[in-house]
């Protein structure tokens, strides 16, 4: 799975990405620490205050979250901007990856709190999303979508569906980002079990 948003809009960022250990992992286990990153990847660089306008936050918590996800090395300072008590932030890499079928351990563990922290995240993205709506230029309302369908399908299932729906992500992330009046555009992909329906048997949890 990738967090939230996957793309970098800032062409100076690294277009690495980076598979997160556990120590990244428990880094990225808050929602709010999801989107300051999700913001920097979306936007390029910007500052504590201005990021805290755009989340609705106070500087404060932005600071600190910024600390955080710069200890973790998920983001650097922008070399050349700021002065004094004004720092400037980019992400380090276009997007995070994780595999929980991949992880054991700790890194499991740890992996539970960070795909809580990006359901959360996903969830007040989409929020805001509605907010914005009477805002949106008409082009923009003739193709937004919230979908939301009902299938029955196994865990392997899933996981097919999952890799098709990665591959054209990918292509369109390879083919698009140059065309006039391109912006960066949030693909939210959500597939879970309706809740109450997956449950191990009562004494197996």
């Amino acid at each position: 799975m990738t967090d939230p948003s996957a793309a970098s809009a800032d062409a100076d960022s690294s277009a690495r990405d980076i598979e997160l250990d556990t120590a990244a992992l428990r880094v990225l286990a808050h929602p709010l620490r999801l989107n300051v990153l999700s913001l920097l990847r979306e936007r390029g660089p910007s500052t504590a205050g201005r990021i805290a306008g755009e989340l609705g936050i106070n500087p404060g918590a932005a600071s600190y979250h910024l600390r955080r996800l710069a200890a973790g090395g998920l983001i650097v300072e922008e070399p050349g901007r700021g002065t004094g008590r004004e720092r400037w932030w980019r992400s380090a890499h276009r997007q995070s990856i994780h595999d929980p079928a991949a992880a054991s351990g700790a890194e499991r563990e740890a992996g539970l709190g960070y795909t809580h922290a990006v359901a959360l995240a996903a969830a007040d993205r989409l929020r805001r999303s509605a907010q914005e709506l009477p805002r949106i230029a008409g082009e923009w309302l003739d193709v937004i979508t919230y979908s939301d369908f009902l299938l029955r399908l196994t865990p392997a299932d899933v996981h097919r569906m999952r890799a098709e729906i990665f591959e054209v992500i990918e292509r369109y992330r390879a083919d698009g980002g140059e065309s006039e009046g391109a912006v960066p555009v949030a693909l939210q992909l959500q597939a879970f079990p309706v809740p109450g329906t997956a449950r191990p048997p009562a004494g197996d949890e």
